[in-house]
């Protein structure tokens, strides 16, 4: 009896190998960053690049210190988070269950699908003139440029999730005596929710590009408006601080989003690890 017994899977031991394994990886991390930094450096110290066209890292890095100090920098930050987080909250809430039933019920596919055709090629940026016409040029009207450039890519990215859960799940639910909600809710869902969230993580950059644009062409605040002005007043070393700002906020988003996803995703970290 006792051959047969299996022992269970040491659980501490394959953390701490993976944690060695990704060991490497952020080495490598800091190293690209710090190459790039020291290269950098180099071309605008030694004078290859004039500073009009590329200021130095240490230039940067004073004028980042002073627009934070000033508290500009983090108004600028928060200013556009917000907006990316309204509309694409909005666009999530739209998208997600129209996807589902897009992806499950072919009448509704067959239904929006030329619509869906139409909208998907037009850039956040052509909406700009109507939504001014529409929302004006106030809060509202960047947020639903952050709408009408983030929703189709979730939209596109939920159906093609719900689409590949297998049939089978559902054709054995349905024999259980699942209703349909039941079945939307306990096996198309849960089975989608690993794609509708890597497509969520890809529209949130999406976002973010059209938060921007908004922003370049109408607002007093946000990273955009910083950096239009910026450019206006010729100070390229605050373009850049703004830019640096949007990879950085966009970088603790994702982070965030890993987080979440690896709580709503137990058994896809599990699966990795091994």
């Amino acid at each position: 009896m006792a051959s047969n017994l299996v022992a269970p899977p040491d659980r501490t031991k394959r953390k701490h190998g993976s944690s060695l394994r990704d060991r490497p990886i952020i080495l490598l991390n800091i190293l690209g960053v710090f190459a790039f930094c020291i290269t950098w450096a180099l071309v605008t110290e030694r004078g290859w690049v004039s500073p009009l066209f590329l200021p130095s890292p240490f230039k940067v890095a004073s004028e980042a210190a002073g627009v934070a100090a000033t508290h500009e920098l983090w108004w600028a930050i928060a200013a556009s988070s917000l907006r990316v987080f309204l509309g694409f909250a909005l666009a999530a809430a739209v998208a997600i269950p129209l996807g589902v039933l897009m992806g499950s019920w072919w009448p509704a596919k067959a239904l929006l699908d030329p619509l869906i055709s139409l909208l998907r090629p037009l850039p956040s940026i052509t909406w700009i003139p109507l939504t001014m016409l529409w929302l004006g040029i106030g809060e509202a009207q960047k947020v639903a440029i952050v709408f009408m450039g983030s929703w189709i890519y979730v939209l596109l990215y939920t159906v093609e999730s719900t689409k590949r859960v297998d049939p089978i799940l559902i054709k054995a639910a349905r024999n259980l005596g699942a209703s349909e909600f039941a079945v939307m809710r306990e096996v198309v869902l849960p089975g989608a929710l690993p794609g509708i969230l890597s497509g969520l993580k890809v529209s949130l950059a999406i976002a973010w590009s059209c938060v921007l644009s908004a922003e370049m062409v109408a607002a007093q605040s946000g990273l955009g408006a910083l950096i239009w002005s910026a450019k206006d007043w010729g100070n390229l070393a605050l373009v850049l601080v703004g830019m640096v700002s949007i990879s950085a906020t966009v970088l603790v988003a994702d982070l965030l989003a890993n987080r979440l996803e690896r709580a709503l995703l137990p058994w896809e970290r599990h699966r990795r690890q091994n």
